[in-house]
């Protein structure tokens, strides 16, 4: 009972910063029970703060036998021995701490940090990443661990893309030896290889078809429609422009979530007019007011194969992107029909990421992808950007699967009374 009291006082006083005083606390404690693992723990620490090593290392070992489960303290033992020129023996505390507590953030960036020392930067990529895997996210870094975080973090991005240029370059010359519609898929395999990007997979948020190949951009020859399309593009544009200049109200934010709704993402562009937008059809339905304004613009988009699904699609809209801005990664609704873009008015330092891939707008060229795998758009100029967008069938799915989609698309909305 006397040892809990001294033990209960030693923490209040190191807590109050009375360190002497703990320091007896524990020594009265540890002279009650030989094998207490806090006071063999904290007296090592002591030990070690004084400058006397030897007499730390025996106390944090009798405090890892008494308590072999503490990855902390295997930790701090590993840093004494380390500090003791006794390498061998820092690894093999190190390796308790982990047999302790695989995910001990702590032990992993040890583990990493004896790597490094011993075996240069490349060795201990694995861990320090591995480390970084487990953290919480960086604004959540423990104070203590943040310096190494913040290092692991440098050294793993130095050491990615140091391998990923070897692997390109390695394999470069085999590429080119590729179809040029090939090769972004083999430099996102070597991306992935060298850890520098993930697998872009397939998310639909309604609707999803399985086994379709998730192609980030179609080839042209996809869509028959394409040329007309975009010999309209003055006609387009000129619509385009008498709308932003014309009807009050017209564009609108793309982005409207409700008080109460979690808005994730998009919290910096909900209903903001730095992404809008004026709608020819919006789920499936015309909005009669804005194709009479746009006209010519709704006769052209009558020759394209739009995908017609009801309550889902053809969305059909002008998107209107201010200066500065970005739309932030996001998936689409449904891979049973992709998602066009026709770019009207294109600035300067825009860009667009579908999956791996990134492209630049080019006015009047038409550009067809996935929108189910990840993409995100920037406007880092300092002009309005706009783009016709509009849904179309995916090209892989045959009449019959279309039947399919749209019997299930009616099914779901059927489903309980609608």
């Amino acid at each position: 009972m006397q040892a809990v009291q001294w033990a209960e006082a030693a923490r209040a006083a190191a807590r109050a910063g009375r360190w002497l005083e703990a320091e007896d606390l524990w020594r009265k404690v540890l002279g009650a029970d030989a094998r207490h693992p806090e006071a063999l723990y904290s007296l090592g620490v002591h030990a070690f703060q004084a400058g006397h090593l030897e007499e730390s290392v025996d106390l944090l070992r009798r405090a890892c036998e008494a308590a072999p489960g503490e990855a902390t303290v295997w930790v701090f033992l590993s840093a004494v021995l380390k500090a003791a020129g006794l390498a061998e023996e820092a690894w093999e505390a190190i390796q308790g701490a982990l047999v302790a507590d695989p995910y001990s953030l702590a032990a992993l960036l040890a583990k990493a940090s004896l790597l490094e020392e011993a075996n240069g930067a490349a060795s201990a990529v694995v861990s320090y990443r591995n480390a970084l895997k487990v953290a919480p996210p960086s604004q959540h870094w423990p104070p203590h661990l943040r310096e190494q975080l913040e290092h692991a973090s440098r050294l793993v991005e130095a050491e990615t893309r140091a391998y990923q240029d070897y692997l390109l370059q390695t394999l470069d010359g085999l590429i080119r030896q590729t179809q040029p519609t090939d090769r972004p898929r083999w430099r996102e395999a070597l991306s992935i290889m060298a850890g520098a990007s993930r697998p872009y997979l397939s998310d639909a948020n309604q609707l999803y078809v399985p086994r379709l190949p998730a192609i980030p951009f179609f080839t042209r020859e996809h869509f028959p429609w394409i040329e007309a399309l975009e010999a309209n593009t003055d006609l387009i544009r000129q619509e385009l422009e008498a709308a932003l200049a014309g009807a009050q109200g017209a564009f609108t934010p793309y982005i409207t979530y409700a008080p109460g709704q979690p808005v994730n993402q998009w919290g910096e562009l909900n209903h903001s007019d730095r992404w809008s937008t004026l709608d020819l059809w919006k789920s499936g339905s015309p909005i009669a007011g804005n194709q009479q304004l746009c006209p010519g613009t709704t006769r052209a988009l009558a020759e394209v194969d739009l995908a017609q699904i009801e309550g889902l699609c053809p969305n059909v809209m002008f998107s209107a992107l201010a200066p500065r801005t970005r739309i932030p990664p996001h998936h689409g609704e449904t891979n049973a029909r992709v998602i066009a873009h026709l770019p009207l008015v294109v600035p300067e330092n825009c860009e667009y990421r579908v999956g791996f891939d990134r492209i630049q707008w080019k006015p009047g060229e038409v550009i067809v992808f996935d929108d189910t795998l990840e993409h995100e758009a920037y406007n880092g100029s300092d002009v309005l950007r706009t783009v016709l967008i509009f849904d179309v069938w995916n090209p892989l799915l045959s009449q019959d699967d279309r039947e399919i989609v749209l019997a299930m698309a009616a099914a779901a909305r059927s489903y309980g009374g609608g």
